[in-house]
């Protein structure tokens, strides 16, 4: 019997079945797929709210991912019926936050995720004021209490890599805003790791801060350096001018 979560009244939710294009050699849903259904339930939320990148259209703004922090504590597996849930959670200064969460058919909380947002002019590529047609929502907003801590400020500084992976963005990797998709920032600064940590353990926590966007045919490379608590700090740079797109820790456990 399909389970209904909770949620706040601008919130959404849709269940989904893991399938096989989803999963690791474990049989478990992998990272980049679970944060690809986040992105797509924050999408079906925005569009029922009027509130999508084409709606924002012809204010010349969009949505842009700032922070991500994923938790997790089980990933489903192959096959598993899950409900994939999403709300917008609070305004601050020009940032907006949004939380998720990823339940199993029993209603037993999976993984959790907050993000902060802020609008780009689409025209200068820079931050834009949050209008007043947005703001408007903030009445409709769950309590705090009721919402998920907001991510950490800061990430410890990224010093020398010790794994490294180089991507090219390609044509199928750019999103609507015609910039390299956020879902894979997380999966190409995760393939680096080794066989050993990816194969064996199960990541715990992901804390990603997106600083700069990446275009069509820009040349990535990927780093990791490991942390001497155990966890991995990782980092995207752009090969032509040195540009950091994003940095993020993780911190994993025995799978």
């Amino acid at each position: 019997m399909p389970i209904s979560i909770p949620l706040s009244e601008l919130g959404y939710q849709r269940h989904y079945e893991v399938r096989t294009y989803e999963i690791d050699s474990q049989k478990r849903m992998n990272v980049p797929a679970i944060a690809r259904l986040m992105q797509e339930a924050a999408m079906q939320n925005v569009i029922k709210m009027g509130l999508s990148v084409w709606d924002l259209e012809p204010h010349h703004i969009s949505w842009v991912l700032m922070r991500k922090q994923i938790k997790i504590t089980r990933m489903p597996v192959l096959g598993e019926r899950i409900v994939v849930a999403t709300y917008p959670s609070g305004f601050e200064r020009m940032f907006t936050y949004r939380d998720y969460k990823v339940f199993d058919e029993a209603g037993k909380l999976l993984a959790a995720s907050s993000s902060c947002w802020l609008l780009m002019d689409t025209a200068s590529r820079r931050m834009a004021p949050l209008p007043d047609f947005i703001l408007a929502y903030a009445k409709h907003m769950p309590p705090a209490e009721a919402c998920l801590p907001r991510p950490e400020t800061r990430l410890p500084a990224f010093k020398t890599p010790e794994y490294t992976r180089q991507f090219e963005v390609n044509w199928h990797d750019l999103d609507f805003n015609e910039h390299l998709n956020n879902t894979l920032y997380i999966k190409w600064m995760l393939d680096p790791l080794p066989p050993a940590v990816l194969t064996r353990q199960q990541l715990q926590k992901l804390d990603i801060n997106y600083r700069a966007e990446s275009q069509y045919q820009d040349v990535v490379q990927a780093q990791v350096q490991p942390s001497e608590d155990g966890a991995f700090l990782h980092r995207l740079l752009r090969v032509s001018d040195g540009k950091e797109l994003a940095v993020a820790r993780t911190e994993w456990l025995n799978g």
